[in-house]
């Protein structure tokens, strides 16, 4: 005979709604995310043609006025704001919280946010702790960002990588689920038949 499944436990309205009710948390999260704009826009200038140019090292793209430069400066940034897109993603799917569509569109608003942030502490890294530019012939001889669709980078990776996430846990769980109702050849359950006296 078969044994009936347990209940689960029926948890309290107030518990259930518990992410609603410490709105704290939510908030917290989201400052994290944009507060994390701050060392993403440093790291770009740091890194970038144009800027401390560690990455490529290449003394000709070190100035603005050499427009080769330019392309990759903005790759730079589009780079570290997929990476770190992907990240809040992953911490986003590791928080027990983390699955409410309120949580997921806070960490998208946060990240836009943070893009903004970030290419703004890379801008004035540049006015003020570079070398004086002439941009009398291009605004972009300054270091700036050229492409300003690279800003949507970073919420794009949060929901992008959030959703590919999610099908992965869902699809974990639909063979883990088939895994444990694997047929015993008689129409019944493997764990169940063994569990008959």
């Amino acid at each position: 005979m078969t044994q009936p499944a347990p209940v689960p436990p029926i948890r309290p309205s107030d518990e259930a709604r518990g992410a609603l009710r410490r709105p704290g948390k939510g908030w917290a999260w989201a400052a994290g995310i944009i507060g994390a704009g701050i060392p993403a826009g440093l790291l770009w200038w740091l890194l970038a043609p144009g800027g401390q140019n560690l990455v490529s090292g290449n003394s000709a793209l070190s100035s603005g006025t050499n427009s080769e430069g330019w392309l990759p400066r903005d790759l730079v940034l589009a780079g570290l704001f997929v990476f770190a897109g992907c990240l809040v993603a992953v911490l986003l799917a590791g928080r027990r919280d983390g699955g409410t569509r309120r949580m997921l569109l806070l960490s998208v608003a946060a990240s836009a946010v943070a893009a903004v942030l970030a290419w703004q502490i890379g801008v004035l890294a540049g006015r003020w702790l570079g070398a004086p530019q002439d941009t009398s012939a291009n605004a972009s001889v300054a270091f700036t960002l050229r492409s300003l669709t690279v800003l949507v980078l970073w919420p794009a990776a949060v929901a992008a990588g959030f959703f590919v996430l999610r099908i992965i846990g869902l699809l974990r769980a639909s063979v883990d689920q088939e895994a444990d109702r694997e047929p015993d050849g008689h129409g019944g359950d493997v764990r169940t038949w063994q569990q008959r006296p």
